[in-house]
């Protein structure tokens, strides 16, 4: 059996701010990816809505004061939504918020003003709470995204994003078939297990169907296609999707 390959590098996590302030979210714009996170910083709940909708997010600091908005049903929309981590951004006076956001399922808070290294601790900490493996049960059809030696497959808008950031084209068949491989890693799957699992049967019914979009499949996600490491023949019995998976939710 082929030696499974070392886990590559990896997208850091997606922070998204929501904060009405310019100054604020310029400065955690720079601290946090000088910090090896990405972030997007907006300045509303409907922005935010927006940016969920393309995006695969690991963690939302989010502002319970903004101008003509109820960042407490901000906060349980979001919870309501998907298990996303949540780190609210409070004032001094407003202990009954943090309690009632804590209690409707935010996991930590930051009181204004805040330094910059408190917040990213308290980032850091959350989401290490939060890492779930790829084989973890599906909770109503919730999961957003998988990530894999620093790739990252968004499956609402269908886009997988290469280590260093580039966009990567995918036909709806190696769209079905990396989901496919990713929904089941370090597993031997049978060509008529990958024909089901990616519904490739709908429209073409060989085997060799899955061979094809297979060889289409490395020559985007491979550094070397002809010597994979990722997705692994297993000779006389089918594929191997040999990358650590972690599944966002």
């Amino acid at each position: 059996m082929q030696e499974i390959p070392a886990p590559g590098p990896t997208l850091p996590p997606h922070v998204l701010v929501v904060d009405d302030d310019p100054a604020l979210r310029e400065l955690l714009e720079g601290y946090l990816a000088e910090n090896e996170l990405r972030v997007t910083a907006v300045a509303s709940g409907r922005a935010m809505a927006d940016v969920f909708e393309r995006e695969a997010i690991d963690l939302v600091v989010l502002d319970l004061r903004l101008p003509g908005e109820d960042g407490m049903q901000l906060a349980r929309q979001l919870r309501e939504r998907a298990p996303v981590p949540i780190v609210l951004l409070t004032g001094k006076a407003e202990e009954a918020d943090r309690v009632m956001g804590l209690e409707w399922g935010a996991d930590d808070y930051v009181t204004k003003p805040f330094s910059p290294r408190e917040l990213l601790a308290r980032i850091r900490a959350v989401l290490r709470r939060y890492r779930q493996p790829a084989q973890a049960p599906v909770r109503d059809g919730q999961r957003r995204a998988y990530r894999f030696a620093g790739w990252e497959l968004n499956l609402h808008t269908r886009r997988l994003t290469a280590p260093d950031g580039r966009k990567v084209e995918l036909s709806n068949h190696e769209f079905s078939l990396l989901v496919a491989l990713c929904g089941a890693p370090q597993r031997v799957l049978s060509r008529d297990q990958l024909l089901e699992l990616s519904r490739l049967h709908s429209t073409e019914v060989y085997d060799r169907t899955v061979d094809v979009q297979v060889l289409r499949l490395r020559r985007k996600i491979e550094s070397n296609p002809s010597q994979p490491v990722l997705i692994l023949t297993e000779r006389g019995a089918g594929y191997l999707f040999a990358a650590q998976v972690e599944s966002l939710y």
